[in-house]
């Protein structure tokens, strides 16, 4: 049985990631919004007034939420691939990428709060 797994190169691979990104930017609402927060949240970052390290920390962080909805985009079309019927452990599967991106979202927040408080605080 043959696998259904292309050659792998430098350039390839990068094509593959870059195509993914597209894929998911296209057509996932979900990422969209997170494009906008991380286009916002950029814009913010580095418009306040404080030290460079505090800049990178808010900038870095940014790319937490994106990845995870990332990742819960290909949970849901490796589920939606398997069946289009209600199954519970299809749905298990879903709420835990949802799931992801939710903790993301409350990581990025908890992160950006400790960093503002040490930028204007301490």
């Amino acid at each position: 049985m043959a696998l259904n797994k292309p050659e792998y190169t430098l350039f390839k691979n990068t094509r593959y990631a870059l195509n993914g990104l597209i894929e998911v930017s296209r057509n996932e609402k979900s990422f969209q919004l997170q494009i906008v927060l991380f286009v916002v949240g950029m814009v913010i970052a580095w418009s306040l007034p404080i030290a460079f390290k505090y800049h990178a920390i808010l900038s870095v962080s940014l790319f937490i939420p994106m990845m995870a909805e990332i990742i819960n985009s290909a949970v849901e079309r490796t589920v939606d691939l398997v069946t289009f019927d209600h199954h519970e452990l299809a749905k298990r599967a879903k709420d835990a990428g949802a799931a992801l991106v939710f903790v993301s979202l409350s990581m990025l927040a908890f992160i950006w709060t400790l960093t503002l408080y040490a930028a204007f605080f301490l």
